[in-house]
């Protein structure tokens, strides 16, 4: 039985101190997130609480991206659920989203919700997982070339990441640099022109961003990065019109759950020939 709305509920800022108990509510909800990912999100992002007395009983995380702010990790505990702390924390969050357009991937529960606040559906995510395997190589045009990424890569990275995703993607590839395992690009004439990232998160590894011209190149960097960890766990989160659906079906990520993208307003669009084939995260955008 849900307990009573918590009259003494209070809201506030996400602090260090607050890191094991929304680690532990998440685990209880069987979402993958480490503690060092609720730790990287609460030191780079706006993050929320809400709590009975001592006892956190909700989250949520304004990321934002320039014009636009990704929401995400919105949680409340199963007891208290239903009696409007959600509804509370969207409204902090979306108080810290400030003048840029916020977006979110709902669950078809978070649907309903976010719906009443006016958001509106704008595509499809599939959260694709399984066991790394060999992946045959996508032919790469004649005069192109991958490669593992440097330092010197990271200003291109961050152009192509902006306009993949049409938000300002500098601060987050900044955080994320120390999770990096891998990477690959592929470069034309001297310049990179796609890319994609290999990453520790959840229960084992991540690829994404993935940031390409066109399929045949996304396909190429996610074998590339596949082919780093045999046999080892791997998630990526590609939206449906993506082309990539059915092949990394063959490669043995399955589809495990569909969310639906949201914004409040116009959602962001690609710049120029480069589009986002996967999400850094669902949270992240």
């Amino acid at each position: 039985m849900s307990a009573q709305h918590p009259i003494a509920c209070i809201y506030r800022p996400m602090t260090p101190a607050d890191l094991p108990a929304a680690h532990e509510l998440s685990m209880r909800l069987k979402w993958p997130h480490r503690l060092e990912d609720w730790a990287l999100m609460q030191r780079s992002f706006k993050g929320f609480v809400a709590l009975e007395g001592e006892q956190l009983i909700g989250t949520s995380f304004a990321c934002p991206q320039g014009a636009f702010a990704t929401i995400g990790l919105v949680i409340v505990d199963p007891d208290y659920q239903g009696q409007g702390i959600g509804r509370a924390l969207m409204e902090l969050t979306l108080s810290a989203c400030a003048a840029s357009t916020p977006i979110l991937n709902a669950t078809v529960a978070g649907a309903l919700l976010y719906t009443t606040q006016g958001f509106v559906e704008f595509g499809t995510v599939e959260q694709r997982q399984g066991l790394a395997g060999a992946v045959a190589l996508e032919p790469l045009a004649p005069d192109e070339e991958c490669r593992t990424l440097g330092a010197a890569d990271f200003p291109r990275q961050i152009a192509l990441a902006n306009a993949g995703s049409g938000m300002d993607r500098h601060a987050i590839l900044s955080h994320l640099q120390d999770t990096v395992v891998h990477s690959a690009g592929i470069v034309r004439d001297g310049q990179l022109q796609a890319f994609a990232l290999l990453r520790t998160a959840g229960r084992g590894h991540c690829i994404g961003p993935v940031i390409a011209q066109n399929p045949e190149q996304a396909k190429h960097l996610i074998a590339a990065l596949l082919a780093r960890i045999p046999g080892q766990f791997v998630r990526i989160d590609v939206s449906v019109d993506s082309g990539l659906c059915e092949w990394l079906g063959l490669a043995g990520l399955e589809c495990v759950i569909s969310v639906t993208q949201m914004a409040l307003g116009t959602p962001p669009q690609p710049r120029g020939d480069v589009r986002q084939f996967a999400l850094i995260s669902q949270a992240m955008g």
